[in-house]
């Protein structure tokens, strides 16, 4: 969590206002100095990225304190795939603003007509849509390959690929378990110094073949300069979405990371998963529960006899659930 501190601009001289610091809501002494917010946000796709809640806080604020908000809306990197259990209510944070499952499939624009519906917002909100933008089209599929350059929206967001492994390898920041921080790779690799990389990969593959498919998934090491297991060899998997075999609409990597979870605890039955620290502002709850939206992957992953038929059948209720619910607010065919 790198904060930014409120500052004047040194050109024109006016208040620069951080919602990433003491502050993560427009304040009154914000709203008051401004007749239309306006938001242009490269998001990421993923509930847990806060750009998403800066939206909705966004709109929250506009709604109390009477102001327009328009936003210029921008493509969703990783497209329409929609994917993994929605957040439980009671379990909102920063990093899951409201029921959306963890890849939502939505633009910001579209995201902030569904918040505006679900939470009964009474704000002007105007999105100007993209011109011509088709989530469903290779080789981007949601990135527009050729028309704008790749700009990491965040230090660690350093390319499409990283995007599409982001709702799956995420989990891995509530675990003991490396996602590749303090490397060239972060969120695309996942590992540890003390396990046994090939016995997981093996029984991610007997156990459930089907959710490692769509990227190629290589054993590899990594030894990271900075964060979890400093300048220690980890042992672990790589993701790649970034070759020809790749299959937008076949690769679910919120299923691989519960695959590897749960391959991890078959393999070491009592190795120490899951983190405890405050996570992204909150307390009390364990990270992986605050990521999650709830304690239901958590849970599947620690008891001996949860099979995945079960866990299949719950992530298909609530994509089903949402594919219908969001119907009304797309703005792309």
């Amino acid at each position: 969590m790198v904060e930014t501190e409120d500052a004047i601009d040194p050109k024109h001289g006016i208040p620069v206002f951080s919602l990433y610091g003491k502050a993560r809501r427009p304040t009154s002494e914000m709203c008051e100095m401004l007749d239309v917010l306006l938001i242009d946000l490269q998001d990421l796709g993923a509930r847990i990225y806060t750009f998403l809640t800066t939206v909705l806080y966004a709109l929250e604020a506009g709604a109390r304190h009477a102001k327009e908000v328009w936003i210029l809306d921008r493509p969703n990197p990783i497209g329409r795939p929609i994917e993994g259990t929605r957040l439980l209510p009671g379990n909102e944070s920063f990093v899951g603003a409201s029921t959306l499952p963890m890849r939502h499939g939505l633009t910001l624009g579209e995201a902030a007509r569904w918040f505006v519906t679900r939470h009964g917002l009474d704000v002007k909100l105007q999105v100007v849509s993209m011109l011509g933008y088709n989530p469903h089209v290779a080789p981007g599929f949601g990135w527009c390959f050729g028309q704008i350059p790749w700009i990491n929206p965040s230090p660690n967001a350093a390319s499409l690929n990283m995007g599409r492994c982001y709702p799956g390898t995420v989990l891995f920041e509530g675990t003991t378990l490396s996602e590749g921080r303090g490397t060239t790779a972060p969120l695309e690799v996942i590992g540890a110094p003390d396990i046994d990389r090939d016995q997981i990969l093996a029984t991610m593959r007997n156990l459930r073949p089907d959710w490692l498919k769509g990227a190629y998934v290589r054993p590899c090491s990594f030894e990271p300069t900075f964060h979890k297991h400093t300048g220690m060899l980890c042992n672990g998997i790589q993701i790649h979405t970034d070759w020809r075999g790749y299959d937008h609409f076949v690769f679910r990597p919120y299923r691989l990371g519960n695959l590897f979870l749960k391959a991890l605890r078959v393999v070491h039955p009592h190795y120490p998963i899951w983190r405890n620290h405050p996570y992204e502002y909150t307390g009390g709850r364990l990270p992986i529960d605050v990521i999650d939206g709830g304690p239901m992957l958590r849970e599947w992953v620690d008891d001996p006899s949860s099979t995945f038929d079960e866990r299949e059948a719950v992530l298909a209720r609530d994509e089903a659930e949402w594919v219908d619910e969001i119907n009304s607010v797309l703005l792309y065919p």
